[in-house]
């Protein structure tokens, strides 16, 4: 295959940055090169020392003055609730009865899983996102639908059919035996294949008995590569009907610890209203704490206590939460994320942000050997950033005088439009959709 330079100013970090001064927690090149060929990073480093790495035949594509990064990472989303966004309710529980639940039966229907599949990835490209973690609905062709349409793009994407039984309308039902065999199937067929993989899912604990969740562990200690997704205490009113479903369990976290679904590849969305023994339960068990800023305020959740969780060494993602999330963008998301830690007093610098929707993310998926870095070896997911895609911001970028300043400037007015291109494994994706 031929090889291809990709010419610009780099960005990749090395470490989870210390504030707004720490400069040793990334590499910047002023006039760089990324060498990719058969999908992955060959070279990364000064312009002047590309040409002499490759073949005279290679590519080269010029993408100056942009900024090249490694491609965006989500943690969270539901590619069924695409038509479900800026959908209004008053709390979460009358938006899933009012709006989701009623929208996600529409996926048994193989043709429209696979319409909103191929919809749903064209945008995460259009927004520089080159892997999610994803939910698919009950129904097993959701699944299919999806996986087969990352495949057919080459993208690594984490997904898996949820798990749900109870406390929805019936055509968004299985039971207990039907959501293991459908997930074993599922599993056994997509994990591993191409850069796919999959997370066992049971949707949350109001939509699983008893019986359910004892499947999904019986799941989890068969496949223990697999990943586990949820969500836990992202309101007040879910929380109570928890406690409600199992009076005998501690607590929210509680119950997903009694079914030994925590470890360092679970995936648990929200987390806001978090005790000091829950934190102290995903901090044991190295479980992953998603961030959905977008989410929380748009649906009244709540504020997320990112400090508390930093203090007590849980790992935390960030993710848009996709359709309770308002922008598939996760510039737009770090930029609510921003406001949220801004209300409760806490900082969080540009460097940070976009250490968590690279690095920091890959890390939380325990990928960052694949994805998440500009470094030989790792797959050639990346994106370009351009700060003078739109008029306000080109005026501002008159003014702007450091790399800080420039990435809270895309982080804060950028969407789609500054986003000049997306690569997935090696092959530019943005450009393509027209």
């Amino acid at each position: 295959m031929k090889s291809k330079i990709l010419r610009g100013r780099l960005l990749t970090f090395v470490s989870e940055p210390a504030g707004s001064d720490d400069h040793a927690s990334y590499r910047y090149i002023e006039d760089g090169a990324v060498v990719i060929a058969e999908g992955k990073i060959v070279s990364v480093g000064e312009w002047s020392d590309a040409l002499s790495l490759v073949a005279p035949k290679a590519e080269i594509v010029d993408h100056r003055p942009g900024l090249i990064l490694p491609g965006f990472i989500d943690t969270h989303i539901h590619y069924p609730q695409m038509q479900v966004i800026g959908s209004y309710a008053k709390d979460l529980l009358e938006w899933l009865n009012t709006y989701t639940f009623i929208e996600e039966q529409r996926f048994s229907d193989e043709t429209h899983a696979a319409r909103i599949a191929s919809l749903f990835c064209d945008e995460l490209v259009r927004y520089g996102t080159t892997t999610a973690a994803v939910y698919c609905t009950v129904h097993p062709q959701s699944a299919e639908a999806f996986f087969a349409e990352a495949k057919k793009r080459d993208m690594r994407m984490i997904a898996g059919k949820v798990m749900m039984d109870r406390n929805a309308p019936e055509g968004l039902r299985d039971t207990p035996q039907q959501s293991y065999d459908d997930t074993k199937v599922l599993l056994t067929k997509w994990d591993g294949v191409g850069r796919l993989h999959y997370a066992i899912t049971p949707r949350f604990a109001l939509t699983s008995s008893h019986e359910q969740l004892e499947m999904a562990q019986d799941l989890a200690r068969q496949f223990p590569d697999a990943y586990i997704q949820t969500h836990v205490n992202e309101s007040l009113g879910e929380i109570a009907f928890a406690k409600e479903l199992y009076p005998n369990l501690p607590d929210y976290v509680g119950i997903y610890e009694h079914y030994g679904l925590l470890g360092p590849k679970t995936l648990l969305g929200h987390c806001i209203h978090m005790n000091d023994r829950e934190i102290e339960a995903l901090a044991e068990t190295a479980s992953v704490a998603v961030f959905c800023p977008t989410s929380n305020l748009f649906i009244g959740s709540g504020l997320f206590d990112r400090r508390k969780m930093l203090e007590a060494n849980v790992r935390i993602g960030v993710a848009t939460d996709v359709g309770g999330g308002t922008s598939f963008s996760m510039l737009r998301t770090l930029d609510e994320g921003y406001k949220v830690l801004q209300l409760r007093g806490q900082r969080l610098s540009p460097l940070e942000s976009f250490f968590m929707m690279t690095l920091g993310n890959a890390r939380a998926l325990s990928l960052e050997h694949k994805i998440g870095s500009l470094e030989p070896g790792a797959d050639a997911d990346i994106v370009v950033l351009d700060a003078h895609a739109l008029p306000h911001m080109t005026l501002k970028m008159e003014q702007v005088e450091s790399l800080s300043e420039e990435l809270f400037l895309l982080q804060t007015c950028g969407d789609d439009r500054v986003i000049a291109e997306t690569y997935v494994a090696g092959e530019a994706a943005k450009s393509r959709l027209g």
